[in-house]
């Protein structure tokens, strides 16, 4: 009776679009056939024909039903689907429950390399396509701030004290559940949301992990911020009982600011430059009293946006990502610009100014210290597949070494425009090119075939 076993699975394709395997070649149906039936096949074998019948006559039109997810963003039925049924068949719960993970498709470590193909956490070609979308998104809604709040917000909850994934907190996409959403730090994030929202729909292989922290890190360099080095595959969390508690975030005004601040970011793993540097990114967006309770409605700089208007900005450019948040912090003359008892203690903590005055001088240098420190923010706590992450944007290959006729010159004597063409006629006879640097050795062996002659000089002399 087994081979006449006939199975209806009813899993509509719309009801998990975070989970669509569109670049895996095995779809999540036919691997939950096999293994629905594998189940029924050894339960059919090792029981009597008499109770083989009965469990076949339960099982034959097993209809399994998935609550589709409600059209937002924020809401929790997708963590919330009738799975409790599934939970008691150890064979097949764990495919089921991970329709529920935001991946590109089902993990391969339970099957065999053979029948499944790897799969990754986000699809490399959907993060590219999602970043130019972020692009456009950004020269139209002028979003820069709240999209770098919200990869912040996601990653710093972070505790280097705890191992387990995900209670450690960090970026794994937690953010994007009404419990996490409604901790006070996070006030008005929920407008960076529903503004990735369609960005999520249209690229369902992209975990919001990945997406929270892609649209961090284009939005500084977009504003013209330093590159990020950044790499993706952060895998999501399921359910909002992974959320971490409240109070994980730094607080604007504390008592005393630079323990607040050294605090939650020694939590973190992060050091006191790496501190002054995140800090330099308050040169955009604006704080708004209704939702932090800090700042003025309006001011000369913010009434007229660009974007929502309203808020008191840090800098005067406040879409502009430079160092000129050093600048008006220290200064203090600007009563229309915001300073935070967090933002004037970089000056007043020693340890904090040696940075504050190196990055008020030197824009560069905070540039550099910036991107570095951002990139190591947004891998906190994150769990990656692959384990050693996506680079979306490979290292171009150093150029080769341009032809300079000084460099072959003794003293600094700068050399006549008939020596340089002598040299460079020199040069390029022996196959170089200003655009073609001679081999390494090459000058190397020359050198040798001169010092052979001169032995046979001597030698021939003797």
């Amino acid at each position: 009776m087994a081979e006449r076993l006939a199975l209806q699975l009813t899993l509509p394709s719309h009801s998990f679009p975070i989970a669509s395997p569109s670049n895996c070649s095995i779809s999540t149906k036919s691997m939950a056939a096999t293994v629905f039936g594998t189940a029924v096949a050894v339960a059919a074998a090792s029981s009597s024909a008499s109770s083989t019948t009965r469990f076949l006559s339960s099982a034959t039109r097993a209809t399994l039903s998935f609550s589709s997810p409600s059209p937002t963003l924020l809401s929790r039925s997708s963590s919330s689907s009738s799975f409790s049924f599934l939970r008691s068949s150890p064979l097949i719960s764990h495919l089921f429950l991970n329709q529920g993970r935001p991946s590109s498709c089902v993990s391969n470590r339970r099957f065999s390399a053979s029948s499944t193909p790897k799969c990754l956490a986000s699809d490399p070609e959907q993060l590219k396509s999602a970043r130019e979308d972020i692009k456009q998104l950004l020269k139209t809604t002028f979003c820069h701030p709240i999209l770098v709040r919200l990869g912040w917000h996601d990653a710093g909850t972070y505790n280097k004290d705890i191992e387990e994934w995900p209670q450690r907190g960090g970026a794994n996409g937690s953010l994007r559940f009404d419990v996490e959403l409604g901790h006070g730090a996070n006030a008005g994030l929920i407008n960076a949301l529903k503004l990735i929202e369609p960005i999520k729909n249209k690229y369902s292989n992209i975990t919001y992990a990945d997406l929270f922290q892609l649209a961090s890190a284009t939005a500084i360099e977009e504003a013209g911020g330093p590159k990020i080095p950044m790499k993706y595959g952060r895998v999501d969390v399921v359910g909002s009982e992974q959320c971490p508690e409240e109070g994980r975030l730094p607080d604007a005004g504390p008592p005393s600011p630079a323990s607040h601040l050294r605090d939650v970011f020694y939590r973190m793993g992060l050091n006191d430059k790496e501190i002054v540097a995140l800090s330099g990114a308050h040169t955009l967006g604006r704080a708004r009293p209704e939702r932090s309770g800090w700042g003025k409605p309006e001011t000369k700089y913010t009434k007229d946006g660009p974007g929502a208007p309203g808020g008191q900005s840090w800098t005067v450019q406040w879409l502009k990502f430079d160092n000129s948040y050093f600048k008006d912090i220290k200064e203090k003359i600007d009563e229309e610009l915001l300073v935070l008892p967090t933002d004037a203690v970089l000056f007043e903590d020693p340890s904090f100014k040696v940075y504050a005055e190196k990055y008020l001088e030197d824009q560069e240098s905070f540039f550099k210290d910036y991107a570095e420190a951002h990139a190591k923010l947004s891998n906190l706590g994150a769990k990656f597949d692959p384990p050693e992450g996506i680079v979306l944007d490979a290292s171009p290959k150093p150029a080769g070494e341009k032809f300079d006729a000084a460099k072959y010159s003794y003293g600094k004597r700068e050399l006549s425009d008939s020596m340089k063409q002598k040299i460079r006629a020199e040069y390029e006879a022996f196959g170089g090119t200003p655009d073609k640097p001679l081999p390494t050795n090459y000058f190397l062996n020359i050198i040798l075939v001169i010092a052979v002659l001169a032995i046979l000089t001597s030698l021939v002399g003797n």
